[in-house]
């Protein structure tokens, strides 16, 4: 079993939520001395856990998430909630130069060929903040923020959510913010009674979400990846704005759908998994 072998290994153990240790005593057994190293394994892990195990979840966790996802269910199942009436968002970092995932730079070596050469990203390397909101027909809001800037719940209110506001009512012209759910996650700024009680007066509900959750977050489980897998390399931030807002702006409708239905599905998946992250078990 060579390292590609034992990383493939490891992975599915770690994303199945076996310890380091017992993976390591477990390669040890069918390997002997040609086992990777312990430090290796938890090293190895990190590559897994990074994207797939943003937190160890612990049982309170485990059972809020259930609980929120029964309850927010329910109300989409009995017609109190519409999935054309959600809203998401959330900020991502996106870098000027892309460098795809080290996945994408597999490739055969004919004898006597050298390996490519896989670019590394370097350690101050420029990027942007994003904040990004859609609802199931497409984008609402696509804002790059300021370099000398930080998100406080002031600046989310006066850059990201009235404009949010503002395209809705032209979207909806007689039913204005009128049933309007959003969904984002809750780092400090997204949680301030500002931003709470600016969104009440605008009429517009906040779905309950779990915290370390982003495996029930669209941006999170879809958005944020496909802007990068898709973006290609962009000189300074002005360009990178023009095409981050025109790779969103192009995405099929039918897809945004698609990952608004799936957010169900991943509930239903949360319930069925007892509150445990359930990537794995996702084809």
């Amino acid at each position: 079993m060579d390292n590609e072998y034992n990383r493939y290994y490891i992975k599915i153990q770690t994303i199945l939520g076996i310890n380091p240790k017992t993976i390591h005593e477990e390669l040890a057994t069918a390997l002997g001395p040609k086992a990777p190293s312990y430090p290796t394994v938890a090293e190895w892990m990190k590559t897994v856990t990074s994207r797939w195990i943003p937190h160890q979840l612990n049982d309170v966790q485990k059972q809020e998430r259930v609980r929120l996802c029964r309850e927010n269910l329910a109300k989409f199942r009995d017609g109190s909630w519409r999935l054309c009436d959600i809203i998401t968002g959330d900020e991502t970092w996106i870098y000027h130069r892309q460098i795809h995932h080290k996945s994408a730079n597999k490739t055969w070596i004919g004898e006597g060929e050298s390996p490519l050469i896989i670019v590394r990203r370097r350690k101050f390397e420029r990027k942007n903040l994003f904040s990004i909101f859609f609802k199931s027909n497409g984008p609402v809001l696509i804002h790059a923020v300021d370099n000398d800037e930080t998100i406080d719940h002031d600046y989310y209110i006066e850059n990201c959510l009235k404009p949010v506001v503002k395209e809705i009512r032209k979207q909806r012209k007689s039913n204005g913010t009128k049933g309007i759910k959003l969904l984002h996650d809750k780092p400090s700024p997204h949680r301030h009674s500002y931003i709470i009680n600016y969104l009440t007066e605008e009429g517009i509900n906040i779905i309950p979400h779990p915290p370390f959750s982003p495996d029930l977050a669209p941006c999170d489980y879809w958005v944020n990846d496909y802007i990068k897998q898709n973006l290609t390399d962009q000189p300074d931030e002005k360009s990178l704005t023009r095409a981050v807002s025109k790779l969103i702006k192009n995405i099929p409708e039918e897809e945004f759908k698609k990952t608004f239905d799936k957010l169900l599905e991943r509930m239903k998946l949360c319930i069925n998994n007892h509150g445990g992250y359930f990537e794995h078990s996702i084809k």
